[in-house]
């Protein structure tokens, strides 16, 4: 590895970082993942930093940036714009600093996240409807009342902060061949692949350092191509919480430097990695946090040895993950959404239901109409809400209908 002193902190920089971020940073879990070893066909650990006080490993930069501070700068107070997790660690900071915090979030944020940031003592300010307005009312109010802005991940006291969770992953795991690490803005990939290639170098061995982005917020592959930082439209996601436009200045210095790779995966991958972790790990993490499980089964981690990931955070809304939930059912293909038409005349519908039946699946939800698109006089459409144990049964079901002389058409 080239001589990289100069860009970002020193080892000694982030274990400074570490005694200052231990008062009040859990050390997180690191589980062992059977599940995942089985998809990778190597050892996968999970560093859970979904169960992280104030749910997300943002606590670990904020707090660090907070306390860096002169008295002066305490004095005025602090002031961030988030939708979530950056919220709720600069409040909690700042409560455990005792400094004045103001954080602008978007109209709409989801209620756990408010009533949380608002629990930690800090001033929240509803503004506009992305995270965008809110980034410029903060920017606006710190240079009208003299607040310090701190920015959620383009600061080298952030991004120092965020490498101590590098640090406890080689505490947890000695010595793992790849750590792959859910990337926004880049604050957290920066600091961990940072302190995981300056100690691989120190130690003589190497380690991969993957970095992954949801599909449709993904400034990062294209930056890196380009050369130089450039922004995207981003497209909605569930992943909110690496929903950003474009790197930041130093980070994308650090991860050019340190990350060997950049992947993308899409919702469907997220939805379908959050429900195996509830169901398979027993834990419960964010669509941002989920996304390096979402890697695995994308298929695009290879020949990754002994293999850690960060599962970034677990600050979900109960109606998000209801959804979710139905989502990685729906792309697991263990939740079928049939349109079937049928011909209108009586044991239509009790014909059909005893040949899902006698499929073994699970039918749990039914509409019965006669006004569909492209339907004949003489017919009517039976919509079917089924559940299914997987990909396999799916297709059992489908077939079992199709003999039958049935259409079905699958919706999800």
């Amino acid at each position: 590895m080239t001589d990289t002193s100069l860009i970002g902190p020193t080892l000694a920089d982030f274990e400074g970082a570490r005694t200052i971020v231990s008062h009040v940073a859990d050390v997180t879990p690191m589980e062992s993942a059977r599940f995942l070893a089985e998809i990778l066909g190597s050892p996968v650990y999970l560093k859970c930093e979904n169960l992280q006080r104030t749910g997300s490993y943002k606590i670990r930069g904020a707090f660090n940036r907070l306390a860096r501070l002169s008295d002066a700068e305490k004095e005025r107070g602090v002031v961030a714009a988030s939708a979530g997790n950056h919220a709720q660690g600069v409040a909690f900071a700042a409560r455990e600093l005792g400094i004045k915090a103001t954080i602008f979030m978007p109209v709409g944020v989801p209620q756990p996240k408010l009533a949380a940031t608002r629990g930690y003592g800090a001033d929240v300010v509803l503004r506009g409807t992305t995270v965008e307005e809110p980034l410029r009312a903060a920017a606006e109010f710190a240079e009208k009342t003299g607040a310090v802005l701190i920015p959620p991940f383009d600061h080298i006291d952030v991004v120092t902060g965020q490498g101590t969770l590098g640090l406890e992953i080689l505490d947890q795991v000695s010595d793992p061949d790849t750590v792959i690490v859910p990337i926004g803005g880049g604050g957290l990939v920066s600091g961990v692949a940072s302190v995981m290639k300056q100690r691989a170098a120190l130690e003589g061995r190497t380690v991969r350092i993957i970095g992954v982005q949801a599909a449709n917020a993904a400034p990062y592959p294209l930056s890196l191509q380009n050369g130089f930082i450039t922004a995207v439209k981003t497209l909605p996601t569930i992943a909110d919480g690496i929903n950003v436009a474009q790197p930041g200045v130093l980070n994308f210095a650090m991860v050019t430097e340190y990350v060997d790779e950049v992947i993308t995966v899409d919702d469907d991958l997220i939805a379908r990695a959050m429900l195996l972790l509830l169901e398979r790990g027993k834990l419960v993490v964010e669509p941002a946090g989920a996304a390096g499980v979402a890697a695995i089964l994308s298929g695009q981690v290879t020949n990754a040895g002994k293999t850690v990931v960060v599962l970034s955070g677990g600050n979900i809304d109960p109606m998000m993950m209801e959804r979710v939930i139905s989502h990685g059912l729906a792309a697991s293909e263990r939740y079928l959404k049939l349109r079937i038409p049928l011909p209108d005349r009586p044991g239509q519908l009790a014909r059909t239901a005893a040949l899902v039946a006698e499929a073994n699946a699970n039918v749990v939800e039914v509409l019965h109409t006669r006004h569909g698109d492209g339907m004949q006089f003489s017919q009517v459409e039976l919509e079917l809400h089924i559940e299914t144990r997987g990909p396999e049964h799916a297709q059992e079901v489908l077939t079992r209908l199709r003999d039958e002389g049935y259409e079905p058409r699958v919706d999800f």
